[in-house]
Protein backbone atom coordinates (compact mmCIF):
# COMPACT_ATOMS: atom_id res chain seq x y z
CA UNK A 1 0.00 0.00 0.00
CA UNK A 2 1.23 3.42 -0.32
CA UNK A 3 -0.28 6.17 1.67
CA UNK A 4 0.52 10.34 1.05
CA UNK A 5 -0.41 12.75 3.40
CA UNK A 6 -1.78 15.90 1.33
CA UNK A 7 -2.12 19.77 2.24
CA UNK A 8 -4.99 21.23 0.51
CA UNK A 9 -4.75 25.38 0.44
CA UNK A 10 -8.55 26.33 0.53
CA UNK A 11 -8.42 29.34 -1.92
CA UNK A 12 -6.39 28.00 -4.47
CA UNK A 13 -6.86 23.98 -4.54
CA UNK A 14 -2.94 23.80 -4.54
CA UNK A 15 -2.06 20.30 -3.13
CA UNK A 16 1.46 19.62 -1.64
CA UNK A 17 2.83 15.76 -0.63
CA UNK A 18 4.96 16.38 2.41
CA UNK A 19 5.22 12.63 3.10
CA UNK A 20 4.46 9.21 0.96
CA UNK A 21 5.70 5.86 2.13
CA UNK A 22 4.48 2.37 1.49
CA UNK A 23 3.43 2.11 5.25
CA UNK A 24 -0.53 2.27 6.39
CA UNK A 25 -0.71 6.09 7.59
CA UNK A 26 -3.64 7.42 9.45
CA UNK A 27 -5.41 11.01 10.22
CA UNK A 28 -3.11 13.82 10.35
CA UNK A 29 -3.28 16.80 12.71
CA UNK A 30 -1.86 20.00 12.53
CA UNK A 31 0.05 21.51 15.29
CA UNK A 32 -1.26 24.94 16.74
CA UNK A 33 2.23 27.00 15.41
CA UNK A 34 1.65 25.58 12.26
CA UNK A 35 4.92 24.09 12.10
CA UNK A 36 4.54 20.24 12.22
CA UNK A 37 2.05 17.64 11.62
CA UNK A 38 1.59 14.50 13.75
CA UNK A 39 0.24 11.22 12.67
CA UNK A 40 -0.26 7.25 13.63
CA UNK A 41 1.34 4.35 11.64
CA UNK A 42 1.90 0.98 12.93
CA UNK A 43 0.23 1.85 16.28
CA UNK A 44 2.66 4.87 16.83
CA UNK A 45 2.46 8.17 16.88
CA UNK A 46 4.76 10.15 14.50
CA UNK A 47 5.90 13.70 13.83
CA UNK A 48 6.54 15.55 10.39
CA UNK A 49 8.39 19.35 10.75
CA UNK A 50 6.81 21.57 8.26
CA UNK A 51 10.62 22.33 7.29
CA UNK A 52 10.74 20.59 4.01
CA UNK A 53 14.32 18.96 5.34
CA UNK A 54 13.05 16.55 7.90
CA UNK A 55 11.88 13.19 7.78
CA UNK A 56 9.10 11.97 10.47
CA UNK A 57 10.46 10.59 14.20
CA UNK A 58 8.89 8.71 16.29
CA UNK A 59 7.44 10.38 19.39
CA UNK A 60 7.48 8.33 22.40
CA UNK A 61 4.42 7.00 23.72
CA UNK A 62 5.91 4.81 27.00
CA UNK A 63 3.76 2.16 26.94
CA UNK A 64 1.25 2.47 24.87
CA UNK A 65 2.22 0.79 21.33
CA UNK A 66 -1.10 -0.35 19.88
CA UNK A 67 -2.35 3.81 19.09
CA UNK A 68 -5.69 4.27 16.93
CA UNK A 69 -6.13 7.30 14.75
CA UNK A 70 -7.51 9.04 17.15
CA UNK A 71 -5.25 11.59 18.36
CA UNK A 72 -4.92 15.12 18.67
CA UNK A 73 -2.92 17.98 19.84
CA UNK A 74 -3.86 20.41 22.59
CA UNK A 75 -4.79 24.12 21.55
CA UNK A 76 -1.90 25.48 23.58
CA UNK A 77 0.37 22.87 21.59
CA UNK A 78 2.09 21.34 24.89
CA UNK A 79 -0.21 18.09 25.29
CA UNK A 80 -0.45 15.20 22.93
CA UNK A 81 -3.80 13.07 23.44
CA UNK A 82 -4.19 9.41 22.60
CA UNK A 83 -6.03 6.39 22.07
CA UNK A 84 -4.63 3.42 22.69
CA UNK A 85 -5.31 -0.11 23.88
CA UNK A 86 -2.18 -1.49 25.41
CA UNK A 87 -3.15 -1.35 28.74
CA UNK A 88 -6.72 -2.42 28.85
CA UNK A 89 -7.16 -4.52 25.55
CA UNK A 90 -9.58 -1.78 24.54
CA UNK A 91 -9.46 2.02 22.99
CA UNK A 92 -8.90 4.24 26.18
CA UNK A 93 -7.65 8.01 26.23
CA UNK A 94 -4.48 9.31 27.51
CA UNK A 95 -2.73 12.51 27.30
CA UNK A 96 1.39 13.27 27.68
CA UNK A 97 3.80 15.89 26.76
CA UNK A 98 3.79 16.40 22.93
CA UNK A 99 7.98 15.59 23.06
CA UNK A 100 6.85 12.47 24.56
CA UNK A 101 6.81 10.94 27.50
CA UNK A 102 4.57 8.04 29.97
CA UNK A 103 0.97 8.48 28.86
CA UNK A 104 -1.54 9.56 32.15
CA UNK A 105 -5.12 7.95 31.44
CA UNK A 106 -8.08 10.19 31.39
CA UNK A 107 -11.12 8.16 30.34
CA UNK A 108 -11.94 5.61 33.57
CA UNK A 109 -14.29 3.70 31.14
CA UNK A 110 -13.84 1.84 27.91
CA UNK A 111 -13.77 1.95 24.96
CA UNK A 112 -13.44 5.46 24.16
CA UNK A 113 -12.49 7.20 21.06
CA UNK A 114 -10.74 10.48 21.40
CA UNK A 115 -11.40 13.00 18.76
CA UNK A 116 -11.80 16.71 20.31
CA UNK A 117 -10.28 19.15 22.66
CA UNK A 118 -11.99 22.08 24.13
CA UNK A 119 -10.86 25.90 22.60
CA UNK A 120 -10.15 26.65 26.44
CA UNK A 121 -7.92 23.49 26.88
CA UNK A 122 -10.22 22.12 29.79
CA UNK A 123 -12.85 19.51 28.12
CA UNK A 124 -12.26 16.23 25.82
CA UNK A 125 -15.23 15.05 23.38
CA UNK A 126 -15.33 11.10 22.26
CA UNK A 127 -16.87 8.51 21.37
CA UNK A 128 -17.75 6.20 23.80
CA UNK A 129 -19.27 2.63 23.57
CA UNK A 130 -21.24 1.84 26.95
CA UNK A 131 -23.25 -1.24 27.33
CA UNK A 132 -23.05 -1.38 23.73
CA UNK A 133 -24.32 1.73 22.37
CA UNK A 134 -21.95 4.23 20.68
CA UNK A 135 -22.35 7.92 22.05
CA UNK A 136 -20.76 11.10 22.11
CA UNK A 137 -19.22 12.42 25.53
CA UNK A 138 -16.85 14.44 27.38
CA UNK A 139 -14.59 15.03 30.26
CA UNK A 140 -11.65 17.37 31.97
CA UNK A 141 -8.96 17.04 30.75
CA UNK A 142 -7.74 15.68 34.62
CA UNK A 143 -10.17 12.45 34.66
CA UNK A 144 -13.41 12.10 36.60
CA UNK A 145 -16.91 11.50 35.72
CA UNK A 146 -17.83 11.83 31.75
CA UNK A 147 -20.85 13.69 30.67
CA UNK A 148 -23.01 11.55 28.13
CA UNK A 149 -24.39 14.15 25.24
CA UNK A 150 -26.00 11.79 22.94
CA UNK A 151 -29.10 9.50 24.09
CA UNK A 152 -28.45 6.47 22.55
CA UNK A 153 -30.57 6.45 19.58
CA UNK A 154 -28.30 5.02 16.81
CA UNK A 155 -24.65 5.03 16.04
CA UNK A 156 -22.87 8.71 17.10
CA UNK A 157 -19.36 9.33 16.28
CA UNK A 158 -16.64 11.95 15.44
CA UNK A 159 -17.03 14.54 17.49
CA UNK A 160 -14.95 17.98 16.82
CA UNK A 161 -15.52 21.08 18.63
CA UNK A 162 -16.63 24.59 17.33
CA UNK A 163 -13.93 27.35 17.31
CA UNK A 164 -15.58 28.86 20.01
CA UNK A 165 -16.46 26.11 22.16
CA UNK A 166 -20.39 26.70 21.93
CA UNK A 167 -20.69 23.49 19.84
CA UNK A 168 -19.92 20.22 19.43
CA UNK A 169 -20.39 18.69 15.56
CA UNK A 170 -20.95 14.79 15.07
CA UNK A 171 -22.07 12.03 12.61
CA UNK A 172 -25.01 9.95 13.34
CA UNK A 173 -27.50 7.73 11.74
CA UNK A 174 -30.22 8.33 14.44
CA UNK A 175 -32.07 9.95 11.88
CA UNK A 176 -31.91 6.55 9.61
CA UNK A 177 -28.53 7.23 7.96
CA UNK A 178 -25.32 8.57 8.61
CA UNK A 179 -25.37 11.84 8.58
CA UNK A 180 -23.77 15.59 10.57
CA UNK A 181 -25.16 16.74 13.33
CA UNK A 182 -24.54 19.30 16.17
CA UNK A 183 -25.23 19.95 19.93
CA UNK A 184 -24.47 22.27 22.68
CA UNK A 185 -21.85 21.07 24.82
CA UNK A 186 -24.82 21.18 27.71
CA UNK A 187 -26.56 18.33 25.81
CA UNK A 188 -29.33 20.69 24.41
CA UNK A 189 -30.31 21.82 21.24
CA UNK A 190 -29.66 18.93 18.77
CA UNK A 191 -29.83 19.87 15.05
CA UNK A 192 -29.13 18.06 11.80
CA UNK A 193 -26.65 19.45 9.90
CA UNK A 194 -26.77 17.61 6.54
CA UNK A 195 -29.69 15.47 4.67
CA UNK A 196 -28.24 13.99 1.46
CA UNK A 197 -27.85 10.51 -0.32
CA UNK A 198 -24.08 10.01 1.16
CA UNK A 199 -22.64 8.58 4.30
CA UNK A 200 -21.18 11.66 5.84
CA UNK A 201 -18.31 11.39 8.83
CA UNK A 202 -16.08 13.45 10.69
CA UNK A 203 -16.71 16.35 10.87
CA UNK A 204 -14.12 19.38 11.52
CA UNK A 205 -15.06 22.84 11.74
CA UNK A 206 -12.45 25.39 10.46
CA UNK A 207 -10.41 27.36 13.53
CA UNK A 208 -11.98 30.96 12.19
CA UNK A 209 -15.52 29.25 12.85
CA UNK A 210 -16.73 29.72 8.83
CA UNK A 211 -16.86 26.43 7.57
CA UNK A 212 -16.77 22.49 8.42
CA UNK A 213 -14.72 20.02 6.85
CA UNK A 214 -16.10 16.38 6.16
CA UNK A 215 -15.75 13.28 4.61
CA UNK A 216 -18.43 12.20 2.02
CA UNK A 217 -18.91 8.26 1.12
CA UNK A 218 -20.96 6.63 -1.94
CA UNK A 219 -24.72 6.33 -0.76
CA UNK A 220 -25.15 2.89 0.56
CA UNK A 221 -21.57 2.98 2.01
CA UNK A 222 -21.67 0.65 5.32
CA UNK A 223 -19.54 1.59 8.68
CA UNK A 224 -16.68 3.98 7.64
CA UNK A 225 -13.91 1.79 5.60
CA UNK A 226 -10.54 2.45 3.74
CA UNK A 227 -9.96 2.23 0.38
CA UNK A 228 -13.13 3.55 -1.23
CA UNK A 229 -13.94 6.43 -3.78
CA UNK A 230 -14.80 9.70 -1.53
CA UNK A 231 -14.67 13.10 -1.59
CA UNK A 232 -13.93 15.90 1.01
CA UNK A 233 -16.54 18.34 1.73
CA UNK A 234 -16.90 21.62 2.65
CA UNK A 235 -19.95 23.24 3.91
CA UNK A 236 -20.56 27.00 6.40
CA UNK A 237 -20.36 26.69 9.33
CA UNK A 238 -24.30 28.01 9.68
CA UNK A 239 -25.25 25.02 7.45
CA UNK A 240 -25.97 24.77 3.62
CA UNK A 241 -23.90 25.74 0.98
CA UNK A 242 -21.99 22.33 0.40
CA UNK A 243 -19.04 22.04 -1.91
CA UNK A 244 -17.01 19.44 -3.01
CA UNK A 245 -13.53 19.85 -2.49
CA UNK A 246 -11.04 17.17 -3.04
CA UNK A 247 -11.92 13.46 -4.46
CA UNK A 248 -9.86 10.97 -3.96
CA UNK A 249 -8.97 7.02 -2.41
CA UNK A 250 -9.37 6.91 0.84
CA UNK A 251 -11.98 7.02 3.52
CA UNK A 252 -10.95 5.62 7.07
CA UNK A 253 -7.68 7.38 8.29
CA UNK A 254 -8.27 10.12 5.89
CA UNK A 255 -9.37 12.77 8.14
CA UNK A 256 -10.62 11.13 11.30
CA UNK A 257 -9.54 13.72 13.81
CA UNK A 258 -9.24 17.67 13.51
CA UNK A 259 -6.96 18.52 10.21
CA UNK A 260 -7.04 22.25 10.03
CA UNK A 261 -4.20 24.65 9.85
CA UNK A 262 -4.41 26.84 12.63
CA UNK A 263 -4.97 29.78 10.72
CA UNK A 264 -8.19 27.99 8.32
CA UNK A 265 -6.32 28.61 4.85
CA UNK A 266 -4.99 24.80 4.54
CA UNK A 267 -5.93 21.20 6.02
CA UNK A 268 -4.42 17.86 6.03
CA UNK A 269 -5.32 14.64 4.91
CA UNK A 270 -3.93 11.06 3.69
CA UNK A 271 -4.70 9.11 0.70
CA UNK A 272 -4.47 5.96 -0.76
CA UNK A 273 -2.94 4.31 -3.37
CA UNK A 274 -5.18 2.19 -5.79
CA UNK A 275 -4.04 -1.78 -5.98
CA UNK A 276 -5.01 -3.73 -8.90
CA UNK A 277 -7.29 -6.28 -7.93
Amino acid sequence: MKSEIVLHECASGTETVVHATDDLIEAPNWSPDGKFLVFNGDGLIHRLDLDGRSAPRRIDTGFATACNNDHGISPDGSTLVISDKTETGKSCIYTLPIEGGTPRRVTPNVPSWWHGWSPDGKTLTYAAARSGVLDIYTIGIDGGDEMRLTDGAGHHDGPDYTHDGDWIWFNSDRGGSMQLWRVRTDGSALEQMTDDDRVNWFPHPSPDGASVLYLAYEPGTEGHPRDRDVELRMMDAAGGNIRTVVSLFGGQGSINVPCWAPDSRAFAYVRYARTSR
